[in-house]
C-alpha cells in the first residue's frame, strides 16, 4: 500500500467522522461577532470566533478549513474544545454574568493553553548569590585564577552547596542579566556600589 492510498484511506475517515455540534445562545453569538468585529482582536482570536460561528450554522468541518484555511484537525480542535466548554457558558449565562465578563470566558477558551516546558531551574536566591560569587575576589575562594570565568563561577557554585549542578552557559546568562562580566575591571566597583 502506498503513501497516497494510505492518505487517502485516513482522509475518507475523517470525513466520515460526525462533527461535534455546536449550540450558541444569542449572547454567545453577540460576544463571538464582537470578537470577529474587533480591529484590536489577535487574528487567531478572531478566526477561531469565526470557526465557532461557523460551526453553529452547521457548516462542515471541511468547509470551514478551506474557508478559514485551517487544517482539519484544527477546526475539529477547536469545535471539540468548545463543546467540552459549554456547560462553563451556561453556567455563567444562568449565574447572569454580564456581557464583559461572558467575553472574557469565551476569550478564555479561544485562546491557546499554556504550553508545558521546562520549570525553572534556579530561584532567585540562587541567582543572586551565583552574582555574588562573581562580586568576590577570586582569592577568597582559594581559586588559581586572576579572574572568574562562567565555568569557574559554575563549579565555584557547586562547590559551596549553592546548586546541585548548573552550566557555564548559565552562569554566563545570569551574569549578563545582571550587566556584570566576570573579566571586567570594574566589577568590583559595581558590586562595592
Amino acid at each position: 500500500m502506498c503513501f497516497n492510498e494510505t492518505n487517502g484511506r485516513i482522509s475518507k475517515l475523517m470525513s466520515m467522522i460526525k462533527a461535534l455540534p455546536i449550540n450558541l445562545s444569542n449572547l454567545q453569538k453577540t460576544v463571538l461577532q464582537q470578537i470577529v468585529r474587533g480591529t484590536t482582536n489577535p487574528y487567531r482570536l478572531v478566526r477561531r470566533a469565526k470557526l465557532i460561528l461557523a460551526a453553529a450554522s452547521g457548516e462542515s468541518n471541511s468547509s470551514i478549513s478551506r474557508r478559514l484555511e485551517l487544517d482539519r484537525v484544527q477546526v475539529r480542535q477547536w469545535r471539540s474544545r468548545w463543546f467540552e466548554e459549554r456547560e462553563k457558558l451556561s453556567a455563567a449565562e444562568e449565574q447572569q454574568v454580564t456581557e464583559k465578563a461572558l467575553m472574557v470566558l469565551i476569550k478564555g477558551i479561544l485562546s491557546d493553553r499554556p504550553r508545558p516546558g521546562t520549570t525553572k531551574s534556579f530561584t532567585v536566591e540562587q541567582v543572586v548569590q551565583i552574582v555574588e560569587i562573581a562580586c568576590e575576589e577570586c582569592e577568597k575562594s582559594d581559586r588559581p585564577v586572576s579572574h572568574w570565568t562562567p565555568s569557574e563561577l559554575a563549579d565555584e557554585a557547586i562547590k559551596r552547596g549553592i546548586v546541585e549542578k548548573i552550566s557555564p552557559r548559565s552562569v554566563g546568562r545570569f551574569l549578563k542579566r545582571s550587566d556584570i562580566t566576570p573579566t571586567s575591571r570594574s566589577l568590583l566597583v559595581k558590586c562595592q556600589n
